[in-house]
């Protein structure tokens, strides 16, 4: 799967001001709703559902929110880069600036699997993550994501 199936411009936020990770995921469960037609308070409740389980904050100011919901037609992604870096949990304990959800049909199985793996094989490169934090452009970083996956998709 590449990349490109998963998040559009309209997915990626070169600025998002939220000052908590409650803040950041009804935030992003807002833009999500408006990509995928689901209900804002059920992507909202399946993230928190989610971020219950253990925190999506994967370390190095990275973190991978998910879920799964039953009317989704497809995996979605979207892409926010927080104007300033919040406390998200992080296993790492440092604040977190880059994000990446993923929403994924309940029947998606492997297929979400994979695009976790996907996303999280990207933002483990250094050289990206630096990238994405020196740009301030929904096209630029859009352009970044696409790019970097399409490049490790061999």
């Amino acid at each position: 799967m590449e990349i490109t199936e998963l998040i559009t411009i309209k997915g990626v936020i070169s600025n998002l001001r939220a000052t908590s990770k409650k803040q950041a995921l009804q935030d992003l469960a807002e833009r999500a709703a408006a990509i995928t037609g689901q209900h804002e308070r059920a992507i909202f409740d399946v993230l928190m559902e989610r971020e219950r389980l253990g925190t999506t904050g994967v370390g190095n100011g990275i973190a991978i929110p998910h879920g799964k919901l039953a009317n989704l037609d497809r995996l979605y992604g979207l892409f926010a880069r927080l104007g300033k870096p919040i406390n998200f949990d992080a296993i790492d304990e440092r604040p977190v600036d880059l994000i990446f959800l993923l929403l994924a049909p309940e029947s998606a199985g492997a297929d979400h699997l994979k695009a976790l793996a996907r996303v999280s094989r990207l933002l483990r490169d250094k050289t990206v993550c630096e990238k994405l934090r020196g740009t301030d452009t929904p096209e630029a970083l859009y352009a970044l994501l696409t790019e970097s996956m399409s490049s490790r998709a061999a």
